[in-house]
């Protein structure tokens, strides 16, 4: 570990402790790290985007320090973290931009379109977390495998030390997870 890494944990574990100065002080140390995932959330949108990488890292950031109920166990738990909230804030930017150009109606949009509109792609990440969210009532951990590995953009080393799991069991739930999805999206099992 760096000792950026360390100093990061170290300020997570007394963020968690409720040491409110620890929490201003971990932003400069994560900051490179939050804008990588950051971009890597927004390259996935299409041209017509409205949230620039800084103000989605800023409007992520406001939410995981107004956090109060998290026991912080370290950078890996924080990126995690992060990756849910940025997640959640790309769904409800999806859901307005649905609820104002079509009235709120979700429309299921195969991943495999490369060329999707600002409006299909919003339809693609609601159809996406909904599909989440029922997945989730099966299984919250491979939800939590997925919001790491593909809106968090980690490894299968790091989703399993996020997630406090092993290596195997990280990368069963995320082979299990991609296959219910596909079928969930798709309509069709993966053969």
């Amino acid at each position: 570990m760096t000792e950026d890494e360390l100093s990061a944990t170290e300020l997570l574990v007394r963020a968690g402790a409720g040491e409110p100065s620890a929490v201003e002080r971990i932003f400069p140390l994560v900051y490179d790290e939050l804008r990588r995932l950051a971009h890597q959330h927004l390259a996935r949108e299409s041209d017509g985007r409205t949230l620039t990488t800084t103000e989605l890292v800023h409007e992520a950031y406001l939410k995981l320090i107004d956090q109060t109920r998290v026991e912080w166990t370290g950078r890996a738990h924080f990126m995690g973290v992060a990756a849910i909230a940025m997640r959640r804030i790309l769904v409800d930017r999806a859901r307005t931009r649905q609820r104002l150009k079509r009235g709120g109606t979700s429309v299921r949009v195969p991943l495999e379109h490369v060329d999707l509109s600002a409006d299909e792609r919003a339809d693609l990440v609601v159809a996406l977390d909904e599909a989440l969210e029922r997945l989730r009532s099966l299984d919250d951990r491979q939800v939590r495998v997925v919001e790491c590995r593909f809106f968090g953009g980690m490894t299968e080393e790091e989703t399993a030390e996020a997630l406090g799991i092993g290596l195997r069991t990280a990368k069963r739930d995320w082979a299990k997870a991609r296959s219910w999805l596909y079928t969930e999206l798709y309509d069709e099992p993966i053969s």
